[in-house]
């Protein structure tokens, strides 16, 4: 008998010691990374200033971060109804409150829950800081981190962000949940716009380099008709955004023009079907031959051009931070604009006329 009960007890031992040699030598969970969009556009350069812990604990008081969360119903009953709809690209839409000339904002609302927020112009309500706040008061404020995490489930995720992304685009942590983009215009080192956003709908766009454990959402696929109310939604949005900049710089609204949105958009389209980026067209015509196609008079003309943002705010953010497209953008020349979108890709073209 005792024979038998030393026996056991070895062969418990040896059990144990089997399970902790195999724990030990099984492969590590694997750490995935990808890539953010790339961006083709060049921009001016400030320093970060420094890091500092994800979850600031301070007071925000503005009403711009209490909208997370709340209803269609609720959103509608504080701002009336959205001055249109859009369908966007991640399974949610955008209520859109365009009515005025110096702010303007959308609401993506998913299952008739408020998961992000964009607003751009003056007199935002953001307490503790204000529109157009400097840099520096911003960074010491809310604290930017080149490393941002979040948790769901048994799946973590880590944005990471470049010496790029903390000068234009720094990503703040507000809670498990919630995050703030702030955008800037890096030529007035001040901010230009802010975007409110879940966990849920930032790995949606992937603004930023992402490294994970466990599996990204899966990118919703669309036809070709979904894709051109998508398309028509972002186009309007870049013409809005284009109009709120040039009222804080204090020039005259643009008209919107269909026969120029038609040149735009078959530039878009060209460039996605063809991959190429340019403002030259693979058979050598630039936006004077185009505009000629179409039979377009005009007595000054530009383009702006952008491929891979995740929406139509990020572009026009990225075409303010880059010398030449923010010359166009802000120009006393021209009076007409057209948008062309294709799925990612994007063009103005600005227009001036002849009396």
């Amino acid at each position: 008998m005792k024979i038998f009960r030393n026996f056991m007890i070895i062969m418990i031992i040896a059990l144990l010691v089997f399970i902790v040699i195999n724990q030990m030598s099984s492969s590590p969970e694997e750490v995935v990374r990808e890539a953010k969009p790339h961006f083709d556009e060049e921009e001016e350069i400030i320093e970060p200033k420094g890091t500092a812990a994800e979850l600031p604990q301070m007071n925000l008081e503005g009403d711009l971060y209490q909208w997370i969360g709340k209803t269609s119903t609720e959103l509608t009953e504080d701002l009336g109804e959205p001055d249109r709809i859009d369908v966007s690209a991640y399974n949610y839409e955008w209520y859109v409150y365009n009515n005025s000339e110096s702010q303007y904002g959308q609401f993506a609302v998913a299952d008739d829950e408020i998961i992000s927020v964009y607003a751009i112009g003056d007199d935002l309500d953001m307490s503790p800081i204000d529109s157009g706040a400097d840099y520096d008061e911003v960074a010491d404020t809310f604290s930017f981190s080149n490393e941002v995490t979040y948790s769901k489930g048994g799946a973590s995720f880590t944005f990471r962000l470049s010496t790029e992304d903390l000068q234009t685009r720094p990503l703040v942590k507000i809670s498990d949940t919630t995050f703030i983009q702030f955008y800037f215009d890096t030529i007035t080192e001040t901010l230009s716009s802010i975007r409110m956003t879940t966990g849920d709908a930032l790995l949606s766009q992937r603004p930023y380099e992402i490294e994970y454990r466990g599996e990204l959402p899966e990118q919703p696929v669309f036809g070709e008709e979904a894709w051109r109310e998508i398309q028509e939604g972002m186009e309007k949005q870049v013409f809005d955004i284009s109009n709120v900049m040039r009222y804080q710089h204090d020039l005259p609204q643009l008209e919107w023009d269909d026969q120029v949105s038609l040149v735009a958009y078959d530039h878009s389209k060209d460039m996605y079907e063809n991959d190429y980026f340019s403002h030259d067209s693979l058979n050598g015509d630039g936006l004077k031959e185009r505009l000629e196609e179409k039979q377009v008079a005009y007595v000054a003309a530009g383009e702006n051009i952008a491929a891979q943002y995740p929406d139509a705010p990020a572009a026009m953010e990225g075409w303010l931070n880059s010398q030449s497209h923010r010359e166009a953008l802000l120009s006393d020349e021209y009076s007409y604009l057209g948008v062309g979108v294709y799925r990612f890709y994007y063009t103005q073209n600005f227009l001036g006329k002849p009396f």
